[in-house]
């Protein structure tokens, strides 16, 4: 790495730990904290019989993106009529004010296809990643196109089975995508090269920075592993070997201090590691906890995730003690759906496109709040931001919901 790369990787330490202090933004995938909870807490559950006032509705197209909310404007991603779109929505009306869109195949193998990654604000750019290896970065406001590449062809990094997954995530000057064996780093400015890693298909995870010490690194996942690596350099640190049925690590890993949680569905379960000098150390390991596509958010000491696969019976919303692993409860009619948090209350999209609100407790989950909102097939992780509630289902039907706490009867 040379002296440019390394000058634009010194402020990584600080990046990889300093939050954003707008807590009513979402700027990018699993929030400002990268934990799936919001710190807001001016939106309410009291609504009415018929449900929260909807704000306004959309057509986004095929796919299973999530909602980037910042600066006033809404951002998620879908597929109509052989593009992909990347779509900008004023956020309080659902106002069009821009679209980008690209030539791309549907990839619809075994799902309705489209893309699956989530679009990224840093400040006044916007980046989008394409499941084909298409990234786009523009400017926020006005959609204008600073620089794009695809990084399948240049520098030719193969997407996995079902295309590029993971949401690009910025590192202080540094765009990072799990991409290649052991990701891929762009100075985010101008799209160039920092580092890379081999040319082998990547997981479907979203990289996750942390710190170990003084060190700033980031989590990615293969078919077959879970790795951590230098973000200066790229540099692979540890890898911990993780083989599911159809090589599918999706899960973003959950950390909290010295330790850090693994899942994956198709039978897989999860681990709790702790972090030291040389290599994690199991916790405890089983099958408690199968994340399949998104990740648990962990309150208080305990796990609340979608334990199963799509098309299980069995799915559900499952409670686990993060120390343990030990089981606490389950709800079954959330099947494979999923689950945010906000304060102590878990806001979860029922596979069936149910908003349900409940407190999140260890006790059993007890919901305060439910309404039909969507139809059709709902894996996309909900976003609360400033008051409003984003979802989608995968057709693409797209609803804003106004949850402020000045609305409540």
């Amino acid at each position: 790495m040379g002296g440019r790369a390394a000058a634009l990787a010194g402020a990584l330490i600080a990046a990889a730990s300093v939050r954003p202090s707008f807590a009513e933004d979402w700027p990018a995938w699993r929030g400002p904290a990268r934990n799936g909870i919001s710190a807001e807490t001016a939106w309410t559950d009291r609504w009415p019989a018929e449900g929260p006032k909807v704000a306004w509705r959309a057509e986004v197209g095929t796919g299973f993106s999530s909602f980037a909310v910042a600066g006033g404007r809404a951002y998620t991603l879908g597929h109509a009529d052989g593009k992909d779109i990347l779509h900008c929505f004023e956020a309080a009306t659902g106002r069009v004010l821009w679209t980008h869109s690209w030539p791309s195949d549907l990839g619809d193998r075994f799902f309705e296809g489209g893309p699956t990654s989530t679009p990224t604000v840093d400040g006044d750019r916007v980046y989008a990643l394409g499941r084909w290896g298409d990234l786009f970065c523009l400017e926020a406001a006005g959609g204008r196109l600073v620089w794009s590449a695809n990084i399948a062809r240049d520098p030719g990094l193969p997407p996995p089975g079902w295309g590029f997954s993971g949401s690009p995530r910025v590192c202080g000057e540094l765009l990072v995508l799990n991409a290649g064996e052991g990701g891929l780093a762009l100075e985010k400015a101008t799209g160039r090269v920092v580092w890379r890693s081999a040319a082998k298909e990547a997981g479907y995870s979203t990289p996750l920075p942390f710190r170990r010490g003084e060190e700033a690194l980031v989590w990615l996942s293969t078919g077959k592993a879970y790795l951590a690596a230098d973000l200066r350099t790229g540099k692979e640190l540890w890898r911990i070997r993780w083989v599911t049925q159809y090589g599918v690590n999706a899960a973003d890993p959950v950390v909290e201090g010295d330790r850090v949680f693994l899942s994956s569905g198709y039978g897989r379960g999860g681990a709790l590691l702790r972090l030291g000098t040389g290599a994690p150390e199991t916790v405890w390991e089983s099958k408690v906890l199968r994340t399949q596509k998104n990740p648990a958010v962990l309150l208080a000491g305990h796990l609340y995730g979608i334990d199963g696969d799509a098309g299980q019976a069995e799915a559900g919303l499952k409670c686990v003690e993060f120390d343990t692993g030990r089981e606490r409860w389950s709800w079954p009619e959330a099947g494979s759906g999923s689950v945010t948090a906000a304060g102590d209350r878990l806001i979860v999209l029922t596979e069936k496109g149910e908003l349900v609100v409940g407190p999140a407790s260890p006790e059993g989950f007890r919901p305060t709040a439910r309404a039909r909102v969507l139809e059709g097939r709902c894996w996309t992780v909900p976003v609360l931001s400033g008051g409003r509630i984003y979802l989608r289902n995968a057709a693409g039907d797209a609803v804003c919901l106004d949850v402020r706490s000045g609305r409540e009867p």
